[in-house]
């Protein structure tokens, strides 16, 4: 065998990511608000990017109407089977004008139910007509009266309470390193030598402190909590004491080991979890500071005319960006150098792949959530008892398009429907077979059906997990008992006996 230089031809397949696809792919699997901060981002490193003004909806709804009039962009019936056409967004691109924008919001409608949505306010839900959180009022977080907070309560209390000195700066402290439940974060000790204090007069402060309003406060653990709680209400005596020390038991439910423990009946013991079920082992929550923000939709859909359903993008949750053609045009002319055209080539290249990008992401997520409200339908009319099984690959068959596609776009999106706001994935659930080749149920579907059967069991006739299979397959549904058990531990349902012996303590109560 000789060894010498040769040529050869080879023919391969391979896949290039190209900085613009991966930048494509990026784009649809962000959030609204990772979408957001990634814009904001471009707007500042890219010259050639403008964050267009928001303009008048109602001059929005006319141009809107003006375009479905002549006939661009069809509508999309998602009970008739699927798109009849493309959904129109509101993207100008003209090459003769000076700004090629972006709107993700203006007019991007499809219609499920065959109506023509026009561009609605969603100011209305259903027939009872609630405002929600679009309305030019503001949203409900920007109702909330100013608080309190925790901090400030136990400070005016310490001001009150102990005299100017070193107490009350031990006192500070303490307070200082309560966390958000109002737990002592910090021990003890650690306090004392920041401070150069006795440990014993930081004991005696902090026993001084657990007194403040509200009960429970400066505990450093939930067994401290409870009993401050306890003593308060003249509940903590020697048979309390020891059933704070086994919390352990009370979790587990084992009521004959408690009652061991704590030397009484289950009478007396009845009352004393009735006495620890009273306390709250969170004593700060009342005082939180940040108000729980709402998760913003994506995806608004509401009830059409003829009782089909209307999807459209939540314009309020998608950036406007312009490429100002004018400032290209006119800085190109002044550019001299190499490397000042090209960086303003590269600039102008990817001002408008960005364009492309947001209005390609925009169609897909507002295509994919049309089918999801078309194939689950049921779902909306019935609640969750109607909601069928769906997985990727129903989406993707359905708007030709590769299942990775589909999960990027449902992941951390939300849609407003009639019905709350729900995560594109919640909509996507495994399929439990029917008995005797009845149709496939949710598994979603199947969880409520066993919560609700639990929820209406007799308390002298506690379901068994056999018994609930059995109930489900005279309903046509055919499920194994390690998975009704799976279902049941998932929804942090007790079993059996766990809920045969809580039943008996509340009617022994009553």
């Amino acid at each position: 065998m000789s060894l010498a230089p040769s040529l050869h031809l080879r023919q391969t397949q391979s896949l290039v990511m190209t900085p613009q696809l991966q930048q494509a792919i990026k784009l649809l699997q962000l959030s609204n608000m990772e979408l957001t901060a990634y814009v904001e981002q471009e707007l500042e490193r890219n010259p050639l990017l403008e964050r267009a003004e928001p303009r008048d909806r109602a001059a929005d709804a006319e141009r809107y109407d003006d375009r479905r009039d002549a006939g661009e962009g069809l509508l999309v019936d998602a009970r008739e089977g699927g798109p009849t056409g493309e959904a129109p967004l509101d993207v100008e691109v003209d090459n003769s004008a000076d700004y090629q924008e972006y709107d993700a919001g203006g007019g991007a409608a499809a219609d499920a139910g065959g109506a023509d949505p026009g561009l609605s306010d969603w100011s209305t839900v259903g027939a009872g007509g609630r405002r929600d959180f679009m309305d030019d009022e503001g949203g409900f977080e920007n109702t909330l009266a100013g608080s309190t907070t925790l901090r400030d309560h136990l400070v005016d209390q310490l001001t009150v309470d102990v005299p100017p000195g070193p107490e009350r700066l031990i006192g500070q402290a303490l307070i200082d390193s309560l966390d958000d439940a109002g737990y002592l974060a910090t021990p003890v000790e650690e306090v004392a030598e920041a401070l150069g204090a006795p440990v014993d007069r930081v004991e005696t402060v902090l026993a001084r402190l657990q007194r403040f309003d509200p009960p429970g406060v400066f505990a450093r653990d939930l067994a401290e909590c409870l009993a401050i709680q306890l003593r308060e209400k003249d509940r903590l005596d020697p048979c309390m004491e020891a059933l704070l020390a086994r919390l352990d038991l009370l979790a587990r439910r084992d009521m004959t080991q408690l009652m061991k423990v704590c030397g009484a009946d289950h009478e007396d013991l009845v009352e004393m979890i009735a006495d620890i079920r009273s306390c709250d082992p969170r004593p700060a929550s009342r005082f939180a500071d940040v108000p729980a923000q709402p998760v913003i939709p994506d995806v608004i859909m509401r009830t059409a005319p003829d009782g089909g359903w209307l999807v459209e993008l939540n314009s309020e949750a998608l950036p406007r960006v312009l490429v100002n053609r004018r400032y290209f045009a006119t800085v190109s002319k002044s550019a001299r150098g190499k490397e000042e055209k090209g960086y303003l080539a590269e600039s102008f290249q990817t001002a408008n792949w960005l364009v492309k990008a947001l209005d390609q992401r925009a169609n897909t997520i507002l295509k994919v959530a049309t089918e999801i409200v078309r194939q689950q339908d049921a779902f909306f009319v019935r609640g969750v008892a109607g909601l069928r099984p769906l997985i990727l690959r129903d989406i993707a068959t359905a708007i030709d398009m590769h299942e990775s596609t589909v999960s990027r776009v449902t992941s951390n999106k939300y849609m407003a429907t009639p019905r709350g706001i729900f995560e594109l994935k919640y909509f996507f659930t495994q399929a439990i077979g029917g008995s005797d080749g009845a149709e496939a149920h949710s598994a979603e579907a199947v969880r409520h059906r066993i919560r609700a059967l639990i929820d209406a069991e007799d308390p002298k006739a506690i379901l068994s997990d056999d018994t609930i299979v059995d109930l489900l397959k005279k309903e046509g549904i055919d499920i194994a008992r390690r998975t009704v058990a799976k279902y049941r531990e998932a929804m942090r349902i007790p079993s059996s006996v766990q809920r045969r012996r809580e039943k008996k303590m509340k009617i022994s109560q009553t």
